[in-house]
């Protein structure tokens, strides 16, 4: 069976009976514009309307169905009153409430002197049972079309329980039954059922059990789910090292290491044996030759840029150029800044482009790229301009990889004539689980340890209404010459959020400590925030009040001081950065975490995991077990998938085991020709996952 048998679920919403644009606007917010989304968008609870009481026996607070008499109906006298409809079995009575009730309407579905059945929760005011606004009414008779469990999805405002339902059931008729990509015996000896029975059931579920992610059927689409995004970063794996398609290869780039050894001599410091031993993995997948395609990734201050531009001097020395693109001006600039003497050392040029070079200057770089004079080009996404072209680009790195996609990779290595060696990096520590889906096209370097002379950073963590302490002890700090930043969440006050502005603490903070107080925040222009960079920097300031634009890339070894307002609000990963924006240097550092309480378990939690270690990978899995995937994967980390029924903070087991089928898959059928390579092909439109499957369909 080809994928075309899906075309007609990626239809849109709207071509569902009674889905009119207000309503395919509402369910695209929730689930999305296609009838795919729907069928994806699995129950987020049950509603059981099994018990069935007498009205003097019902548990207020429960949802119970009754069958009742209807007595009498009193309409509300005004719009702020609700309409009342008084019903009884032979044990009580129960008003039936209705906040802007519609006379005629109520007065047919609740005729005074019929037996209705009526489901909705009963609860008690004074002595009187009431159900308001109940979810079903049905005649003796029809009570087919009164679910004893109701599946709950996912709402937003205006868009109703039934609504939604409807609209799902009708997306469910439109799957038909599709080949089984799986072996029958390995779904038996896992109790898992086919595809399209486990996708019915999880729309109708019995009880709560059936909505955890550890609930057979669930567990059985979490597995397809993940197989397709594992089959799919292979796949694309194999087509961008070149080894599938076109018969392209990469490209030997070795060399004797002489300009290696120039700027190791001019380091202050030794290699630590993880660098040492990430550089001679790169070395080795740039000296092969099929393309590389790497992540390093390594800790706040593991030294993941030094080993990026010693592969970059082995590219130059092989007769190509090499590119460094960071996410931000700032951090091109940093790093610009920090590897200048070591280009200079090693005999190499270099030069800087982003978005502030222009005009004549911009062209003079451009000219010495595309000539090859430039030897390594520094800068942000300007480096990737379809005007910008290098002579012959044999290496390009990417920092900050978590902030791009796929498709990103795939723009990067298309800058090379000759198929260009991908090095991606990230200062942010990923749990293996989130490395596999977002990274599973490449090999990983995990760079371990810390430079020598780096001392641990104390972490404390007090209440916000010990901050006069905390300024007072600052006070002391500066005077004896110490450098500090402080981090706020907002950079002006919020009517919806009442979180200190950083704007207002440096004016707070300049009033008690004096002038010495610099200012940077995204809403600044680049000149200007690098003027306060540049001055915090080189002493002029001695506090910098900041928000997280200092996140990465900001290496001021003399600061050693960091106060982090409403530490609360941070998630553990964006914390434990921000702290590695001191311990740089040789001094004892601390980090101050400021919090507002009262504080929930999370955010207890989230702070004594900081104050309990400072490894950024112990961190991570924590930040993961904590948030869960759907947290981490938001708009901080754009880059990394996002799944729809798989939870990584509970399937991790099922990610490698797909890992492994997906890797045994391709081995035996790299094309997917083979019956099981086609209902395969059948799974990865089904969840037609990130770029990579986008790829796959275009190409």
């Amino acid at each position: 069976m080809r994928p075309s048998v899906l075309f007609p679920l990626f239809a849109e919403t709207h071509t569902l009976p009674g889905i009119g644009p207000k309503v395919e606007k509402l369910i695209a917010r929730v689930a999305g514009p296609r009838l795919i989304d729907l069928i994806l968008d699995l129950p987020v609870g049950v509603v059981d309307r099994s018990y069935r009481p007498r009205l003097s026996e019902a548990e207020p607070g429960r949802i119970a169905t009754v069958k009742v008499h209807v007595l009498d109906h009193m309409p509300s006298p005004d719009r702020r009153r609700p309409y009342r409809v008084r019903c009884s079995d032979d044990t009580a009575v129960l008003e039936l409430v209705f906040f802007h009730g519609r006379a005629d309407y109520l007065l047919k579905t609740l005729p005074i002197g019929q037996t209705r059945i009526v489901s909705g929760r009963i609860e008690r005011y004074g002595n009187k049972l009431q159900m308001a606004h109940p979810d079903h009414v049905v005649a003796p008779g029809e009570e087919s079309g009164l679910p004893l469990h109701e599946p709950v999805y996912g709402l937003t405002e205006d868009l109703t329980p039934k609504v939604m339902a409807k609209a799902v059931r009708g997306a469910l008729d439109k799957l038909v039954p599709l080949p089984e990509w799986q072996d029958t015996a390995w779904l038996a000896a896992r109790g898992w059922t086919g595809f399209h029975e486990a996708m019915l059931a999880a729309h109708a579920p019995q009880g709560d059990g059936d909505v955890l992610p550890t609930a057979p059927n669930r567990m059985r689409l979490a597995y397809d789910e993940l197989l397709a995004n594992q089959l799919a970063l292979l796949l694309i794996r194999a087509q961008m090292r070149g080894i599938r398609t076109h018969g392209a290869k990469g490209r030997v780039l070795k060399s004797a290491g002489r300009l290696k050894a120039k700027a190791i001599a001019a380091l202050p410091f030794a290699l630590t044996q993880g660098q040492t031993q990430a550089l001679a993995e790169i070395e080795a997948d740039m000296a092969a030759p099929a393309r590389m395609l790497r992540l390093l990734q390594g800790d706040v201050g593991a030294g993941k840029t030094v080993v990026a531009f010693l592969a970059l001097l082995n590219a130059v020395e092989a007769g190509t150029q090499g590119a460094l693109m960071a996410p931000t001006e700032i951090l091109a600039r940093q790093h610009m800044a920090s590897l200048e003497p070591l280009a200079k050392a090693s005999g190499i040029t270099m030069a800087l482009l982003t978005g502030r070079e222009r005009g004549p200057s911009r062209d003079a770089i451009v000219e010495k790229l595309a000539r090859g004079e430039i030897d390594i080009a520094v800068g942000t996404h300007a480096l990737f301009s379809d005007d910008v072209a290098f002579r012959d680009l044999g290496l390009a790195v990417v920092d900050e990889q978590h902030r791009f996609g796929v498709h990103q990779r795939m723009l990067l290595q298309g800058k090379g004539e000759q198929n260009a060696d991908v090095l991606v990096m990230t200062a942010t520590p990923i749990p293996r689980t989130l490395a596999l889906t977002a990274y599973g096209d490449m090999d990983v370097s995990r760079l371990t340890g810390r430079p020598p002379g780096r001392k641990p950073v104390e972490t404390r963590v007090l209440p916000a209404a010990r901050i006069d302490d905390v300024v007072a002890s600052l006070g002391r700090a500066l005077a004896k010459g110490a450098r500090a930043y402080w981090v706020c969440p907002l950079v002006e006050e919020s009517e919806k959020i009442d979180l200190a502005a950083a704007e207002d603490r440096a004016a707070m903070l300049k009033r008690v400590l004096g002038s010495k107080v610099g200012l940077a925040h995204g809403r600044m222009k680049g000149p200007e925030r690098d003027a306060a960079m540049a001055d915090f920097k080189a002493g002029r300031t001695q506090i910098l009040v900041a928000t997280t634009v200092i996140e990465v890339g900001v290496d001021v070894p003399e600061a050693t001081i960091m106060v982090i307002e409403h530490a609360e609000r941070f998630g553990l990963a964006q914390l434990h950065q921000l702290r590695g924006r001191v311990g740089r240097g040789a001094e004892k550092s601390s980090c101050l975490l400021l919090y507002q309480g009262p504080l929930g378990e999370t955010a207890k939690a989230r702070l004594k995991i900081l104050r309990e270690t400072d490894d950024g990978f112990v961190i991570a899995e924590e930040d993961l077990r904590l948030r869960g995937a759907g947290e981490l994967l938001g708009v901080r980390q754009s880059g990394l998938p996002t799944f729809r029924i798989a939870d990584l903070a509970v399937h991790g087991e099922l990610l490698a085991a797909a890992r492994d089928d997906a890797r045994m898959i391709l081995e035996k059928d790299p094309e997917l020709k083979s019956p099981r390579g086609e209902a395969l092909r059948v799974l990865l439109y089904l969840f037609e996952r990130d770029e990579a499957v986008r790829y796959l369909r275009s190409g």
